[in-house]
């Protein structure tokens, strides 16, 4: 393991419920990343069940667009090449009360690498919308359908 994993570890394991203790408000970005052929990426991660939009926890000092790009790079080896456009804002309380997520849409971009499976991301791929794997985020679920469907938009996630 690198040092990096060890430290995302410990950051998920240890520090998290702290921070969740100690904030009345978590923030986070995911990105809905579409490719040519109109598939999205997800990911899995290896600390919980379920596939995602890649993304993550926004830091002290850094900005939702930011925090956006370094989840994208690191989970996924992507790199917008324009500005992402904001989906929306959703409160995830289900997962903890106070807890928001910026969705973003990436349609134009590059990968840059891709990452090996870890401790954090156990797998990625993208998949087509009527083709999504079992598991997939209700929520993330919800936001294609918001997205591609024409379903209305929720403020819960």
């Amino acid at each position: 393991m690198t040092k990096k994993t060890i430290s995302g570890i410990l950051v998920r394991r240890v520090l998290r419920p702290w921070w969740r203790l100690t904030r009345g408000l978590t923030l986070g970005a995911q990105g809905v990343v579409i490719d040519a052929e109109k598939r999205v990426l997800l990911v899995r991660h290896g600390y919980r069940q379920g596939w995602f939009f890649p993304g993550g926890g926004v830091e002290r000092s850094e900005s939702l667009v930011t925090a956006l790009e370094r989840e994208l790079d690191e989970e996924a080896g992507i790199v917008p090449t324009a500005p992402a456009d904001l989906h929306g804002v959703f409160e995830n309380g289900a997962n903890f009360p106070g807890d928001h997520i910026a969705v973003f849409l990436v349609r134009e971009w590059e990968r840059t690498h891709v990452p090996k499976p870890n401790a954090e991301i156990a797998e990625q791929d993208f998949f087509n919308l009527d083709d999504m794997p079992e598991g997939t985020d209700g929520g993330t679920r919800r936001r294609l359908a918001e997205i591609f469907s024409g379903a209305a938009l929720s403020e819960k996630w």
